[in-house]
């Protein structure tokens, strides 16, 4: 069965697979329909995240590959309905994001994925509101 997964940098040797972080667990979606997919896709665009290509592989292929990561692989069925704030994020991506300008070069035990949630990061979310917050004065400055 085909799954579509979102790639950055696909084909090259840089490539990259989205995944969350959830409940301390990296996550890797595996839509069914790629509808789904794309939209997700397009919502990570307009949080000025990186556009992830979105790909048809093997669904056991991801399977495989998340269980030798040792990462757990979701499954986003046509017409999944959310039951729970983790699963939310199955259909919409976090509103903060792990900055991954250069998530290539990054030690592979740290972060080999991209786009993992750091909603839970009570820390973290203050900083990103913080250079939110001076990225508008900045653009308002211009």
């Amino acid at each position: 069965m085909l799954v579509h997964v979102l790639l950055y940098d696909a084909g090259q040797d840089s490539e990259g697979i989205h995944s969350l972080e959830l409940s301390g667990q990296t996550v890797v979606l595996m839509f069914e329909n790629r509808d789904d997919a794309d939209r997700y896709a397009g919502l990570l665009e307009a949080q000025d995240f990186p556009t992830p290509t979105v790909e048809a592989l093997d669904r056991e292929e991801i399977e495989l590959f998340c269980r030798d990561a040792g990462y757990e692989a979701r499954f986003v069925s046509d017409g999944f309905v959310p039951q729970s704030d983790d699963e939310r994020l199955m259909l919409a991506p976090p509103s903060a994001n792990r900055d991954v300008a250069n998530w290539q070069e990054q030690e592979p035990e740290q972060d080999p994925t991209q786009g993992q949630d750091l909603a839970s990061k009570d820390e973290s979310d203050s900083s990103i509101q913080d250079l939110d917050d001076v990225r508008r004065r900045l653009e308002g400055l211009l």
